[in-house]
């Protein structure tokens, strides 16, 4: 068996693990980084990237139907699944390569292999064992399921889902979250009946209740069928269709489902309980630093507990290769983390929902500001509905901004600010924003929430 010496080795090379590698290159380190199949991992692959590039796809087939709205003759003859698949695959190309640059110039060392974590910290990948003063595990997370539901045929995860070469008529969508309301709007878009099943109350539940609503009505009028707060029971397939069961007996049949339950952590089998490594549900257990018990050996990302999100792990990465270079980094807590779901509407929030807010601080010393964009100038041209609405402490700091309507995740960034540095909306109201944009939505909730609103009662 080799034996390879570094500074810095470092198991996944999604979006966490090439981070930890970029970053802790830059500060002089040695680093090899160990990938099982391609760098940028399920984000650039199978995740982020492709599916906005679908979604992108499926706003432009929309903005075709609706040409008429704005005086342009224009016509949809059809989709063309293959021409879809062309896109979204060129796209992802042209990133990974640009991705292998740039590790290539940083002089990282890229394993190709199955990593497999020892009790001495080292990493073996086939004959090969490979040793670092840190290591750093980032091996990511994939598509759940439900117990006594089998992956396959015509039942679907979202790496299927990609992959597939046709546009389906019908599909039943199991999850109401971030990928099963993203799908509902590419297969909408599409032209296929699309029906959410969510087990919980409401569409995207984690978000402020006010954008959950929303979300729910702009689906209902663009024909987006969803049941909710009911749980699923089975599913059966033929070669023609799939049936959902829900456990009231209410059936659902259609050409596909896409399981869309959420993601676990990719942790089995790899030797982390062996190595000594707290785990709990899959996930390995760190302190705020980001270290494991064992020292010398830290977790990013998806296996580790919180929001599993391609920036998180960018952050984290970065985080980590600076602590092992001896600096100083603060914690960022995650609720300063900014979630964008790119359906359509848009969802995006940073901070805490007007709930959580009143559960911490009560009510009398919470106090929120709703602003509809149907008084926003810019959103009436590009021809979208929703609300931005912002919550504070009572004569406090900003704690949470949500956001609903189409782009509005560009405006998630102003808003991580504000939380993150505790600011008041007296201190942002004076400041300006530029007209006509959407970003005067916001401006205008500070403005209310300063007590001097100017476009609105």
């Amino acid at each position: 068996m080799s034996v390879h010496e570094f500074d810095v080795v470092i198991l996944g090379g999604g979006s966490g693990g090439y981070a930890a590698a970029l970053r802790a290159s830059e500060l002089g380190k040695k680093v090899a980084l160990i990938e099982k199949d391609k760098v940028g991992g399920t984000c650039l692959h199978r995740g982020c990237i492709p599916t906005k590039a679908l979604l992108h796809a499926a706003e432009v087939a929309d903005h075709v139907r609706g040409a008429a709205s704005v005086g342009i003759t224009a016509t949809l003859d059809a989709i063309d699944a293959a021409g879809v698949t062309a896109y979204r695959e060129n796209i992802v190309a042209k990133k990974f390569k640009g991705l292998e640059g740039l590790i290539k110039a940083r002089g990282i060392t890229v394993v190709a292999g199955e990593g497999h974590l020892e009790k001495d910290r080292s990493i073996t990948v086939g004959e090969d064992r490979y040793v670092g003063a840190d290591v750093v595990l980032a091996t990511g997370s994939y598509s759940r399921t439900l117990p006594g539901l089998e992956i396959g045929g015509r039942i679907l995860t979202s790496e299927q889902a990609l992959e597939l070469g046709e546009i389906p008529s019908k599909v039943i969508i199991l999850g109401g979250g971030v990928i099963g309301v993203e799908f509902a709007s590419v297969w909408h878009s599409f032209g296929a009946e699309v029906t959410i099943v969510e087990a919980l109350p409401h569409l995207v539940p984690n978000e402020d209740i006010t954008l959950s609503k929303g979300l729910e009505r702009a689906f209902r009028r663009k024909g987006i069928a969803y049941n909710l707060g009911t749980r699923f029971q089975t599913a059966e397939q033929d070669e023609n269709q799939v049936t959902v069961t829900l456990e009231d007996g209410k059936t659902f049949s259609a050409d596909y489902l896409l399981v869309a339950v959420g993601r676990g952590p990719a942790t089995a089998d790899l030797g982390f309980e062996e190595a000594g490594l707290t785990i709990e549900r899959g996930f390995v257990i760190v302190d705020p630093q980001l270290r494991t018990g064992v020292p010398g050996l830290w977790a990013v990302g998806d296996i580790v507990p919180g929001l599993q999100l391609a920036h998180r792990g960018f952050l984290q990465g970065i985080a980590v290769a600076e602590r092992i270079a001896g600096m100083d980094v603060a914690p960022l807590p995650e609720t300063q983390i900014p979630r964008v779901t790119y359906c359509s509407p848009e969802v995006a929030s940073v901070g805490i929902t007007e709930a959580a807010a009143v559960a911490e601080h009560g009510a009398d010393a919470v106090v929120s500001y709703e602003y509809n964009l149907a008084g926003n100038g810019k959103s009436e041209i590009i021809g979208t509905a929703g609300t931005v609405k912002v919550v504070r402490r009572k004569d406090g700091p900003i704690l949470g901004v949500h956001l609903l309507g189409d782009r509005v995740g560009e405006l998630i960034t102003e808003g991580q600010l504000a939380v993150s540095w505790e600011a008041h909306p007296e201190d942002i109201a004076p400041l300006i924003h530029a007209h006509p944009t959407q970003s005067e939505a916001l401006g205008e909730a500070f403005l209310a929430l300063a007590g001097k609103p100017l476009h609105a009662l």
